[in-house]
């Protein structure tokens, strides 16, 4: 029997729905933390930042205005997929971040649970944040969260996985949009999760998959006057001082860096982080012994 042939897989974006190669056409090596090449990914240009924002926005109507009931069945959908290709996920893991296969497996399940977590938390979170004023005088006063909008996401440099979903997933929960700066070293984990959200009900250009230099990419985003927010998860000290001076231009929401456990318990912190409130008066008429009339 002769041998096969390894077939080498083509790693690409994940735009608008879609996968395309950089609109400049360069790639960049990824290697092992034994320096063994694993593949070339996709080094993103400024010009595809711009194209995901697009897809972003354009995403943003249908996905914001979808029922909160849906986007949490979406999201457990997408945790479905993930368990199904579990082993895929533990082989990339280990590689990426240098773990046993045990480690990296804990490190996958732990991934695919959080994605339940904020699957669950989508019809729920409005119910913690908002809620009735009490005013002097005959009116209802209610306060309500929305989404913010496109939200750029730096993904964690480390934790290549598990911190991914841990920022990617309360965005997208909450109804934002968003495009996400992948692990500059340990990018392949990211780019396989936009073949799972393509195949997982998620409408094209709600999460937007970005490879390449952070600083490089992340530099229009924090500029871009269609940018509703930024997290700078994944942005060293300097960056991210850089990176908040150009997002102060138009006013975004930022997240700054800060040291987080991924494995610890998620709380709700990053479920706010990117929600406006909007507060709606709303006369209640006069008010007798007979109760309220209209």
């Amino acid at each position: 029997m002769s041998e096969r042939l390894t077939v080498f897989k083509t790693y690409k974006l994940y735009v608008g729905g879609k996968f395309p190669r950089s609109e400049s056409g360069r790639v960049y090596e990824v290697r092992d933390n034994k320096d063994k090449w694993l593949a070339n990914a996709p080094l993103s240009s400024r010009k595809d930042a711009r194209d995901a924002v697009v897809a972003a926005r354009k995403a943003f109507g249908g996905w914001s205005g979808a029922t909160a009931y849906n986007r949490g069945q979406i999201l457990y959908r997408i945790a479905e997929m993930l368990e199904g290709r579990r082993d895929q996920f533990v082989r990339e893991v280990a590689d990426a971040e240098g773990l046993s296969k045990s480690k990296a497996a804990a490190v996958v399940d732990a991934a695919i649970d959080r994605w339940v977590w904020y699957a669950g938390w989508t019809d729920k979170i409005a119910q913690v944040v908002g809620g009735a004023n009490p005013v002097a005088g005959p009116y209802f006063n209610l306060s309500t969260p929305e989404p913010t909008g496109v939200v750029a996401v730096l993904a964690p440099q480390e934790s290549s996985f598990l911190g991914l979903v841990s920022v990617l997933a309360p965005v997208i929960a909450t109804g934002n949009t968003a495009v996400v700066i992948a692990s500059e070293k340990a990018p392949l984990p990211a780019l396989s999760l936009g073949e799972v959200l393509a195949t997982s009900d998620v409408p094209a250009g709600v999460v937007n998959i970005l490879t390449g230099r952070t600083a490089e990419i992340a530099a229009p985003l924090a500029a871009h006057q269609d940018v509703n927010a930024i997290d700078l998860t994944g942005a060293d000290a300097d960056l991210a001082r850089d990176l908040e001076i150009a997002a102060a231009d138009n006013l975004k929401r930022v997240l700054r860096p800060q040291p987080v456990d991924f494995s610890a318990d998620p709380g709700t912190h990053r479920l706010t982080a990117f929600l406006e409130t909007k507060t709606v008066w709303h006369p209640t008429g006069s008010l007798g012994a007979s109760g309220s009339a209209y």
